[in-house]
């Protein structure tokens, strides 16, 4: 679609000598500067800080859509996100989802029973990394019906990057506040906050075994997991025999069902 310039022009005047806006404002005229560039049909926006749980600052979903889009991530799926793990690896940048997947992430079963129902045919993200290890991550996302983003939409919406980090930095800065606030609370109700480490101390799995299972249900094949870990494929195929065994399961969907069982409650 062409530049909408009359919009664009708009949406970056009502940025201009503001000195604060809620979530809500702040999402609204990051769409509408997007919208002036591009076709999407949701924005959603998330704060990450480790395996802390995120931070939803602003979306689009009407009610359904946000349970699955919003609730459920936040409830333990996006553990398995391949947004998740780059922007925990400080990873700044605009990506689309299909670059930082793993080579088996859309025939794993998160992708099945997850990330499959969302219907998305594809989402491109900006990546902006703050002080005390906080990424934003602003997401534009297409249904299927709408189709994927072009190579010269997708080389647009990079150039856009500098403007969207300013805002990003301006408006959420202080957002690593929220996480140790949030960590805060849960310490006082008595909440686990440990992540998928204690998961794996409570399966009794050993710290080579725990990484493999991880890369597993990220959506990565033995080969690509050999690779990371710098370990022979036949070696990681033991190792993922001798988890099953002890687990008492014998397939990646038993596996997925009992990682998520076994989340800690972080609401």
């Amino acid at each position: 679609m062409p530049i909408d310039h009359g919009n664009l022009f708009q949406a970056a005047a009502s940025l201009v000598g503001v000195e604060a806006l809620a979530d809500a404002e702040v999402g609204e005229r990051f769409r509408r500067l997007m919208a002036s560039l591009t076709r999407f049909d949701h924005v959603v926006v998330f704060a990450y800080r480790g395996e802390q749980r995120p931070i939803d600052l602003y979306a689009t979903f009407n009610e359904k859509e946000h349970e699955l889009f919003v609730s459920l991530y936040q409830d333990g799926a996006y553990l398995l996100d391949p947004f998740y793990w780059n922007a925990t690896a400080a990873g700044a940048g605009v990506f689309r989802m299909r670059e930082l997947a793993p080579d088996r992430f859309f025939s794993s079963e998160y992708y099945r029973t997850y990330y499959g129902q969302t219907g998305l045919a594809e989402e491109i993200g900006f990546f902006v990394t703050l002080s005390g290890d906080v990424t934003i991550v602003l997401s534009l996302m297409r249904k299927e019906a709408s189709g994927v983003f072009s190579a010269s939409e997708f080389a647009l919406l990079k150039q856009a990057e500098p403007l969207v980090a300013a805002i990003v930095r301006h408006f959420w800065a202080e957002t690593g506040k929220r996480f140790d606030a949030a960590r805060a609370s849960r310490k006082r109700g008595h909440v686990d906050d440990s992540g998928p480490q204690r998961i794996w101390r409570d399966l009794n799995l050993t710290a080579r075994e725990a990484a493999i299972i991880e890369l597993v249900l990220q959506g990565h094949s033995s080969e690509s997991i050999g690779l990371r870990l710098n370990i022979a494929t036949g070696t990681v195929k033991v190792h993922r025999r001798n988890v099953y065994r002890k687990l008492g399961i014998s397939s990646q969907i038993q596996l997925l069902s009992l990682y998520l069982e076994t989340l800690p409650t972080t609401a």
